[in-house]
């Protein structure tokens, strides 16, 4: 089924939400504060992130309740800091265990030290070939100017993880797939060590 979610509202989960609308006749898009979704309404841009993409707001069903999401969607993409992902989803009470997660997060939960799809497994009951991974060299900015970009979708089940990334393979984006989600999230991480 294609009843896929973004939950977040930052620069990354707009651009993932540009990149789904080219191959998807709608989406749903959770965002916890209702001022910025009636403002996304008026003005048919995010108004905190990638203000200069326009989207057709009629192709997609905003929500602010966690647990309405969840409970109508089948692909849940999680597209927030990791520092703040207990506290986005505190008030979930809807299993989603048999839901397909996956984690645009590249970090740890602090807290645990733990990375995603660990935590996720541990705290949610999600079965690991339930959980995708999404990664890769690409930032929202270069996403929203439709430069060329390249992303990894990770997933111990390789059938899902390629038709995931069926949905995000579009004219500027590229995607490949692994069955390794541990090297794929461990990789996220240590990246930016290396980088500084």
């Amino acid at each position: 089924n294609n009843r896929v979610a973004i939950i977040g509202s930052g620069s990354w989960a707009t651009a993932l939400a540009k990149i789904l609308l080219e191959t998807l006749p709608e989406i749903k898009w959770f965002m916890r504060n209702e001022d910025n979704i009636e403002q996304f309404k008026l003005y048919h841009h995010n108004p905190g992130y990638l203000r200069g993409v326009d989207f057709d707001t009629e192709r997609i069903h905003f929500f602010s309740d966690i647990n309405a999401i969840v409970q109508q969607s089948d692909t849940l993409i999680i597209a927030i800091p990791s520092a703040f992902l207990k506290e986005t989803l505190k008030d979930l009470e809807y299993d989603i265990s048999g839901k397909y997660v996956v984690s645009g997060i590249k970090g740890l939960i602090p807290e645990e030290k733990m990375v995603i799809g660990e935590y996720l497994h541990l705290t949610y009951g999600i079965p690991y070939e339930n959980i995708g991974v999404l990664a890769g060299p690409c930032h929202a900015e270069e996403v929203a100017l439709e430069k060329l970009s390249y992303l990894t979708v990770a997933g111990t089940d390789e059938t899902r993880a390629e038709q995931f990334a069926s949905l995000i393979r579009c004219n500027y984006i590229k995607a490949s797939t692994t069955d390794d989600i541990w090297g794929t999230e461990y990789s996220s991480v240590i990246k930016n060590i290396i980088a500084i």
